[in-house]
């Protein structure tokens, strides 16, 4: 019988007749409310956190997120929880809690590990590569290859593509980048896409970043959230190289949790105005995309910046070190849990450790750090947790 349009019917008309049509049936399929009182994501939760990344939705995908861990604590579901914990790692690093995201993929290996299955590999190499870690995200690259699915392999490439771009080595940026956008994923390409335009104008290759970055605004367009019209506005501005589209892109993106998405558009807009000679410009925004991309964690990006400030005749202030640097995932997992008041047990819980295996990890984690007391954990900068975290992650 006929009905309403249901997710199918969004999906059909997103692929058969592109963004325009297919993203506002996506949109009112995903969130108004049945007859059972809940939003039409809460029949698809998993393919909705797919979906409100290609509606470049960070609040929709940070909602969908929340009910999975949730839900997952709730019913005991380890596929759930699983899921959810990717996924929130995933969010984490788009808005730059880089520390969240290692306690997110801890704790999701610690349930592979009891159910006896392998971890979920893409919020590592999300992870990784926006940390710029070249070493280990070659070494998930080769292991996702291993396992070898569509889904897993483009989140390889786009990883690589980002990773690269932050080293400035921009034909390897650009071959992975094509790769990662090569069959329309959802989600991926979507995010894929800045990456090849960067990468391509860098390289020289004009016609294939002005093809990319059509693709890409009929995509952020139709979605019209302030993340959406700031990448695009953001990666026009590398193909146009006009100051005003450096300008709608820090506009849309200012005051956003997606922190790391400002500190790269700082950095485009900085080396912008330093090609122009106006060099002092050029170092207000270069100074400030330096600090967000150190403070985030992202250090490849956060090199480059200091390289182009240094361009200028201006020296970035050396950093120091990251407090998470010298944590593992499952230390920076338990250190969050511990600040935000966990008890050792409750702890253990969660990982599926015993307790004095716990404290063996808390004895570590204060060495590490130089302190001797929970009290002093609390204290340490980028372990804090917002009021509801150590309830749910």
């Amino acid at each position: 019988m006929p009905g309403p349009p249901d997710l199918l019917d969004a999906l059909v008309l997103l692929d058969a007749e592109g963004h325009r049509v297919g993203v506002p049936a996506l949109r009112r399929v995903l969130t108004d409310v049945g007859a059972d009182g809940a939003p039409g994501w809460t029949r698809a939760p998993a393919l909705g956190t797919v979906l409100a990344g290609e509606l470049w939705d960070i609040e929709l995908h940070a909602t969908v997120v929340d009910w999975l861990v949730r839900t997952g604590r709730d019913t005991g579901s380890p596929l759930t929880i699983r899921l959810g914990l990717a996924q929130r790692a995933v969010s984490a690093v788009l808005t730059g809690d880089f520390g969240q995201a290692m306690a997110a993929i801890a704790e999701e290996e610690a349930i592979a590990d009891a159910v006896g299955d392998r971890p979920q590999l893409y919020p590592r190499v999300h992870l990784a590569a926006m940390r710029g870690r070249r070493d280990e995200v070659l070494s998930l690259f080769a292991e996702v290859t291993g396992r070898a699915t569509g889904q897993l392999t483009a989140n390889a490439h786009w990883a690589t593509a980002v990773l690269h771009n932050g080293l400035a080595e921009y034909p390897a940026a650009l071959d992975a980048a094509t790769r990662a956008v090569e069959h329309g994923d959802l989600f991926l390409s979507g995010f894929a896409l800045p990456e090849q335009v960067e990468a391509a104008v860098r390289c020289g290759e004009d016609a294939v970043a002005r093809e990319a970055l059509e693709s890409l605004l009929a995509r952020t367009e139709p979605a019209g959230t302030p993340f959406a019209l700031g990448v695009g506005a953001g990666t026009r501005a590398l193909v146009s190289g006009l100051e005003d589209d450096h300008r709608e892109a820090l506009d849309h993106l200012t005051g956003s949790p997606l922190v790391m998405h400002l500190a790269r558009t700082h950095l485009r807009y900085g080396e912008w105005l330093r090609r122009a000679g106006r060099r002092r410009e050029a170092r207000e925004h270069l100074r400030t995309a330096h600090e967000q991309l150190s403070e985030i964690g992202m250090e490849a990006f956060a090199q480059r910046a200091a390289d182009e400030l240094r361009a200028t005749g201006e020296v970035a202030r050396s950093r120091s070190g990251q407090v998470l640097d010298d944590l593992t995932m499952q230390e920076t997992h338990i250190a969050r849990q511990v600040a935000g008041g966990a008890t050792t047990k409750e702890v253990a819980g969660r990982l599926f450790l015993s307790p004095r295996t716990v404290d063996a990890h808390l004895r570590n984690i204060f060495r590490k750090l130089g302190i001797t007391s929970r009290k002093q954990l609390r204290d340490v900068p980028g372990l804090g947790q917002g009021p509801s975290e150590g309830a749910v992650v």
